[in-house]
């Protein structure tokens, strides 16, 4: 092991960037931004790490720092860092970690964390319905824990959307419908079928919606942007105790209109394409008490991204809040992002830079 530390005296803020290993030992998580926190960073007098919780010491940590002279990684052995960034990309790997000593360690050398984690659709569904402003923007949504529940709410709608609580990036998602005969289709980017009733198509799923905890959702009718559905992406990161915009984009369905996901064959839209002031002011309002309520819950989140739906009568909907937004394929709110994120780093270890 190359042991490199030049940050011994303390003289910069140190941020350790957590993250986790594949199952062939690799380590996981988005190298793209990794690198660039580091670059910017030491811009701005400051210095990252990359590390898993299997490099978690008593007394220090074995991880990873980007070189940008030789431009590749080194080992290192580093004391604690001064502030910790979660990055962990597997729900599994988090789980595990909560079992640890890790949190502990931090909280005796009172070292911030942030995000605290995934965060469980259906955790986040009452939290909000729960909310004084935000409970206006939800679909209707229940817990698919029952037949005859679900039956009734699917009668109730004809169209919903079954979503598992622990998902991301649209994945699992499906569609489900009731035609005027009373049979049941269900769509999804890979699945389409049908069953004469109900109950047939619960006896084939119900293992399935059971333990993946699906949660059923009402379908919005979205409003079209040239014949296709559209979603707002926005990506927000806290500073000075308020939250801020840091960048919008849309997202459009094409080959299906399960996802407006672009690995999932969503397209990209500018947002200026389609912005207007009352979506400016209402992003604005909705990001703030987004950000307030999941850190009054959680822990502190210093960013996040929600998706958010627009429907044809012009009402604004909330359709997922993302802890560890994905990269977004827009330049400037990716630099935009590395910008927030390195600013709010140095807020949070007392070294702020103008």
């Amino acid at each position: 092991m190359v042991i490199i530390n030049p940050w011994s005296k303390r003289l910069v803020p140190v941020i350790g960037i957590l993250t986790a290993r594949k199952k062939d030992g690799l380590i996981a998580g988005n190298g793209t931004l990794f690198i660039e926190l580091q670059k910017k960073l030491i811009s701005l007098n400051g210095v990252s790490f990359i590390f898993t919780p299997d490099g978690v010491h008593e007394d220090s940590i074995d991880g990873f720092i980007f070189i940008p002279e030789k431009n590749g990684w080194e080992r290192i052995n580093s004391p604690f860092p001064d502030l910790v960034y979660n990055r962990i990309p597997f729900r599994r790997s988090e789980e595990e970690l909560q079992s640890s000593t890790f949190f502990s360690f931090l909280k005796e050398k009172n070292i911030p964390f942030f995000n605290p984690g995934f965060i469980d659709k259906s955790e986040l569904y009452h939290l909000f319905k729960n909310h004084p402003f935000l409970h206006t923007f939800l679909p209707e949504t229940i817990q698919v824990n029952h037949k005859q529940k679900l039956s009734a709410f699917l009668s109730q709608y004809q169209s919903i959307y079954l979503k598992p609580s622990q998902s991301a990036r649209g994945n699992g998602i499906f569609k489900l419908e009731l035609d005027t005969q009373k049979k049941v289709h269900i769509k999804g980017l890979q699945e389409n079928d049908e069953f004469v009733t109900f109950d047939y198509f619960w006896k084939e799923w119900e293992s399935k919606l059971r333990e993946k905890n699906y949660l059923a959702q009402e379908e919005i009718k979205s409003s079209l942007y040239d014949g296709k559905r559209f979603d707002f992406r926005i990506l927000a990161h806290s500073e000075n105790d308020h939250y801020q915009v840091t960048g919008i984009g849309i997202r459009q369905s094409q080959v299906q209109d399960i996802t407006t996901h672009i690995p999932l064959g969503g397209r990209l839209l500018p947002y200026k394409l389609l912005q207007t002031e009352e979506h400016d002011i209402f992003i604005e309002a909705v990001v703030e008490h987004i950000g307030k309520a999941l850190t009054e819950k959680f822990g502190f989140f210093g960013e996040f991204s929600i998706d958010i739906g627009l429907s044809q009568s012009g009402q604004y909907y909330i359709y997922e809040v993302n802890s560890k937004p994905m990269s977004f394929d827009e330049t400037d709110i990716e630099e935009r992002k590395i910008e927030h994120l390195c600013q709010l780093f140095l807020q949070l270890t007392g070294n702020k830079t103008n």
